[in-house]
Order: C-alpha cells, then sequence, then structure tokens
C-alpha cells in the first residue's frame, strides 16, 4: 500500500481548473518530485495534499486513510509536515522559538531530542538559536522553515520551491539536507521548479504541463527524456 495516494485529483480557481484529474502515489521511504514550468499547478496540488485548499473531486490518501475535509492543522498529528513556498517563518520569534513551534504536538522529551537532530544537521540554527528569524539570510530561513517542519517527527514532509531565490551554492546544501532527511527514514513529496536538481535527488518524478500530469518515471530516467530535457533542462 501506498503511503500517499492521489487519484483524480480536481482543482479550481473559481472558474479555472487548475488541477486536471492528477493522479500520483508516494511509497514509503521514497524521494517523490512533482516537475514543471510556473503555473502547471504542482503547489497547488500540494496545497490541496496539505489541507490548505479544496479539491472540487478526487481523493487523497495517507496510510489508508481519507485527508479529505481534515483541516490543515490537524495533518501534523496524522504524520504530515508542509515546509510551504517562500519559507514563511515567524520573523519576531527567534530561532529557538520559531522550532519550538514545529513540536506542538511532541512531549518536551521529543521536542528536546528533535532540537538536537535539527542543530546537527543545521549547525548554522544552532549558531543562531537566539537571534530573531528575520534577521536570518535567505538560505537560513529555508533551513529554519525546513528545521521547523522536522521538529514534528513527520513520516511524509511535503516541501514547496525549497530552492526559490537561493544562489547556487544555498541550492545543492539545501537538496543535500533533503536526502539526509531520506536517510533518516523521512519520506519526502517534493515540488520543484529546478528540475535538474530535484530529479538528481528523487526515487521517481512526475511531470505536470497545464493541471496535468503528462509524464512520470525515476528520476534517472527523466533527467535522460528528450523531452524532459527539452523543456526543463535547457538540453
Amino acid at each position: 500500500m501506498a503511503m500517499l495516494k492521489v487519484t483524480d485529483l480536481n482543482v479550481y480557481y473559481g472558474s479555472i481548473h487548475a488541477v486536471k484529474g492528477v493522479s500520483f502515489e508516494v511509497q514509503e521511504g521514497e524521494i517523490v518530485t512533482l516537475i514543471g514550468a510556473n503555473g502547471a499547478g504542482k503547489s497547488t496540488t500540494l496545497n490541496t495534499v496539505a489541507g490548505l485548499l479544496k479539491a472540487r473531486s478526487g481523493s487523497v490518501e495517507f496510510e489508508g486513510e481519507s485527508l479529505v475535509g481534515i483541516p490543515a492543522h490537524k495533518m501534523v498529528s496524522k504524520g504530515i509536515a508542509l515546509c510551504p513556498e517562500g519559507r514563511r517563518v515567524f520573523q519576531d520569534l527567534t530561532v529557538r522559538e520559531n522550532l519550538e513551534m514545529g513540536a506542538f504536538i511532541r512531549t518536551d522529551a521529543e521536542a528536546t531530542e528533535m532540537r538536537t537532530v535539527v542543530y546537527d544537521r543545521f549547525p548554522r540554527l544552532k549558531e543562531r538559536r537566539n537571534q530573531r528569524a528575520g534577521t536570518l539570510s535567505g538560505g537560513e530561513q529555508q533551513m529554519l522553515a525546513m528545521g521547523r517542519a522536522l521538529m514534528s517527527k513527520p513520516k511524509l514532509m511535503m516541501l514547496d520551491e525549497p530552492s526559490m531565490g537561493l544562489a547556487p551554492i544555498l541550492v545543492q546544501e539545501i537538496f543535500d539536507i533533503i536526502k539526509v532527511f531520506n536517510e533518516m527514514g523521512t519520506t519526502v513529496l517534493l515540488v520543484e521548479q529546478n528540475a535538474s536538481m530535484a530529479l538528481s535527488v528523487a526515487d521517481r518524478g512526475y511531470v505536470l504541463e497545464t493541471g496535468r500530469v503528462v509524464k512520470t518515471g525515476t528520476g534517472s530516467e527523466l533527467l535522460v527524456d528528450d523531452d524532459v530535457r527539452k523543456a526543463y533542462l535547457g538540453g
């Protein structure tokens, strides 16, 4: 049984049909990526899975249980964490306070354990733990957003455009961290415009165009696919 199974998802913004019959699945332990151009429906799909948007039709199942109608704030207790596009850290709170916000469903002992894990993975966050999040660089804020999502000890981590607006050297660092999360046992669903980086870490990928899945394959298959190379990899 797939950990996450999305079937025939249809999502509208008013009269605009943004996601058109999208189906995909994520097996436990995988990194799966949704790639495509701006406006392809990637983030809309992710936000619908996360309970932030309502589907017109279709089903979303996590570990065999329907997520349809479950509000976004209840997803964390199911074992799902979303690291949203644009980082969205609490600017006026310190790094440590931001991390604690991510552990609200955990006991104090579990929160302390996860904070140690996060500080091990993100030494810069440990150095800046008493600094206000709004004073961090863009790369550091992205690390904080990912660390905060990790604090809930999720089974499934959903990442929306984690490399957006970051310098190339930081992009590599962020994707290295995604691989580390996965090696720690976290299943990852990744939405990303940087198709080459996403496919290089992903077990499998789905290509979205104008709200539809037009191609799927392993990360390595899609990296050498002619259509994908022409459209997204500059090949």
